[in-house]
């Protein structure tokens, strides 16, 4: 994660835990809010203005296949990002594209080696030079 973070720029962090439920609660007694995305909640058109105006620190939970009825119990908000079944990736960016309203589409990479350059037929990579930032 280390050299994505250094070549594409941005700062993120990934946790891998045994006990999932005990994060989600540890994250809550901490103040901050669960947004659990799924088929069965409330449509995503309805609760995204909510979810975007919060001021505590957000940590998304993307359901899978046969999540326990704690995960619902003790979330904040539970998503649907739409009624059948779909990829939990897919889920989670159309759930990062509401939250952000498309901005993210703008947002520079800041440190980034490298940035992509629009085009419609092949790939046109940039080198950053170090004093240059990315978009």
């Amino acid at each position: 994660m280390d050299k994505i973070a250094g070549t594409w720029g941005g700062a993120f962090w990934v946790e891998f835990t045994s006990n999932p439920i005990c994060l989600l609660k540890d994250w809550k007694k901490s103040d901050g809010k669960v947004a659990h995305l799924t088929m069965y909640g409330v449509p995503v058109k309805k609760v995204i203005r909510r979810i975007a105006t919060l001021e505590e620190d957000l940590l998304v939970v993307v359901g899978g296949e046969k999540v326990p009825r704690q995960y619902y119990l003790e979330s904040d908000f539970n998503v649907a990002i739409g009624d059948q079944p779909h990829s939990e990736v897919a889920a989670l960016a159309i759930f990062l594209d509401r939250v952000t309203r498309g901005s993210w589409e703008e947002m520079p990479f800041k440190n980034a080696r490298l940035r992509i350059i629009p085009s419609d037929k092949g790939k046109t990579v940039e080198q950053m030079s170090p004093k240059k930032k990315a978009f």
